[in-house]
């Protein structure tokens, strides 16, 4: 329609509106009075459009002559404009959802952030930016799904998020002094260690995800750069992850819980003796995990670790192993709930280098202060395999829990040469766990994982409206025997002993910040294997050591 009618039609509208109508009862199914009427439609929107227009251009009037007026008694300003988008140009779109609140919170929106999650499946993902405040620009999604920043487009086909964990801990050793003229070794009276910092990047399209994660923390000294996980993901499949690349295989359910949810600083030594022997940080891996509300399995076959053959340049034969974990949950209630399970691992044969296949169990006394370790098996050399397995046990009745994992460790030397008769040994290791959420949600399995998680918040601290956070209190005992026959590694060299006594307190303000103190109190037995020296005579002593986390 050309403008001259559109403005005769514009002049004519009161005329029109009311004859319409009449002449609609005798032709009212005419195109051309259903083509009069779409006009009419649209020439109101056009005058309302332009109603609003006037009213804008008003005040703006006004606003400019105010200012004007002014002029003279102030001093001159930029003229600040807010320019509106045109139809062609991308406009952000805000989310209207409700500023988060402090509280209170259900225990399952109440647990605090673990950046180690498993992978999400592509409708879980969707199903977490949706509940979450976001910005849209274009068919661009900006937000934080469980306090991780993401990038995303607008069906979440593709995204990129950026989470972190930082773990600082400080504190000292108390009458760790040498016995009779052992070697003093390194025990600091107070001393700093970054445990983990680790920045986590995850790249999506659809149910692939890809998982790279540098770490700038250490066990033992930090300023250690490093890698944690490199690995490709799938979770197409129903409750499933398939994984390839540098990952961590876990075992045991103190491995399962992530870093993050740890009730003591560190797992059990005998946790981490085992897990390292075809698992742990930055393992080649293939395989994955199913999980229900009931039941775990998870198996993988594994290689190397990341950085092995730069660490050791004669490695001619890479290490290859597998890792097995069932668990399950018997019985659930609102009250109670009781975790079975049991892990396997095995090294098929070890990286074999210039001196041959050996390998030497040792680790500190859960304490990651980068003190020297006293527990060893001495160095084990032509050994053929190493397999460890064992049952684990967790029983919660309301605020408490209990847990407890035994682990047999088997050594087997069949790479000896002609003339020699080097036995096979057997190692044990087992501990028992006790915690109490003081106030909070207590801890809470999560059938994702087959494991126990950190209590939940569910009031953020605030003093003056007497929310506090959540405060739990643990203790635990740790037994590893290495000692098996004489002589297992080396002439005179013998396996140790080492039992660790434990307790702790751990405070969440919120859902991304922890702070722990624990105190230990290691009995560890002599032996000539720790090198420099250091146990000759056998060592005891006492530490406390605090950390402040932060995790998103």
């Amino acid at each position: 329609m050309n403008t001259t009618l559109r403005r005769t039609l514009f002049l004519a509208t009161p005329f029109l509106v009311s004859s319409l109508p009449h002449y609609a009862e005798a032709r009212s199914t005419d195109p051309e009075v259903l083509e009069l009427r779409r006009e009419l439609a649209a020439m109101r929107q056009e005058m309302a459009a332009m109603r609003h227009d006037i009213r804008v251009q008003a005040a703006g009037n006004h606003t400019r002559a105010n200012t004007e007026n002014d002029s003279t008694t102030r001093h001159r300003r930029h003229d600040t404009r807010l320019a509106s988008a045109g139809p062609e140009e991308v406009k952000p779109v805000f989310s209207q959802a409700e500023a988060r609140a402090n509280g209170p919170r259900s225990p399952a929106e109440s647990r605090i952030a673990l950046p180690e999650g498993p992978a999400q499946s592509w409708a879980d993902f969707k199903a977490a930016n949706a509940k979450s405040e976001v910005m849209q620009i274009g068919g661009m999604k900006i937000g934080f799904p469980k306090g991780r920043p993401t990038i995303a487009s607008e069906d979440g086909s593709y995204a990129f998020s950026v989470g972190m964990l930082a773990q600082e801990d400080f504190g000292g050793f108390l009458g760790a002094g040498p016995r009779g003229n052992e070697a003093k070794g390194n025990f600091n009276s107070f001393t700093q260690n970054a445990r983990r910092l680790r920045l986590y990047f995850s790249w999506r399209y659809k149910d692939w995800v890809v998982n790279v994660t540098p770490d700038f923390g250490s066990s033992s000294v930090d300023g250690t750069v490093g890698l944690f996980e490199a690995n490709l993901n799938y979770t197409g499949l129903r409750n499933t992850t398939l994984t390839v690349g540098y990952f961590q295989p876990r075992m045991a359910e103190e491995n399962a819980e992530r870093p993050g949810a740890f009730e003591f600083l560190e797992r059990p030594t005998i946790v981490d003796l085992v897990r390292n022997i075809a698992g742990g940080v930055a393992r080649f891996s293939v395989g994955g995990e199913h999980w229900e509300k009931r039941w775990l399995a998870a198996a993988y076959f594994t290689g190397q670790k990341f950085g092995d053959r730069n660490k050791d340049t004669t490695i001619t034969d890479s290490q290859t192993g597998g890792v097995a974990r069932i668990a399950g949950r018997p019985y659930v209630s609102k009250d109670i709930d009781v975790h079975v399970g049991a892990g396997a691992t095995a090294a098929f044969k070890l990286n074999e280098n210039s001196s041959g296949r050996n390998y030497t169990f040792n680790d500190n006394m859960e304490v990651p202060l980068g003190e020297t370790s006293l527990l060893t098996s001495g160095a084990l050399k032509d050994v053929s395999q190493i397999w460890a397995a064992g049952p684990q046990l967790a029983f919660r009745w309301k605020n408490l829990l209990l847990k407890s994992e035994y682990y047999h460790i088997g050594v087997s030397r069949g790479n000896q040469p002609a003339g020699s008769n080097l036995p096979s040994l057997g190692f044990d290791g087992w501990y028992v766990a006790a915690n109490y959420t003081i106030f909070g949600h207590p801890r809470a399995y999560n059938p994702k994982m087959a494991a126990f998680t950190s209590p939940g918040v569910e009031y953020d601290f605030d003093p003056a409206h007497n929310h506090w956070g959540a405060l739990e209190v643990s203790g635990r005992w740790s037994v590893t025997d290495l000692g098996d026959v004489v002589s297992q590694g080396g002439t005179g060299v013998n396996g140790n002993q080492q039992t660790v006594w434990q307790a702790g307190f751990n405070w969440y303000p919120n859902q991304h910040i922890k702070f722990m103190v624990d105190y230990a109190h290691y009995i560890v037995s002599r032996s000539k294997g720790v090198s420099g020296g250091v146990n000759v005579l056998g060592r005891d002593g006492n530490a406390i050591v605090a950390r402040a986390q932060a995790a998103f």
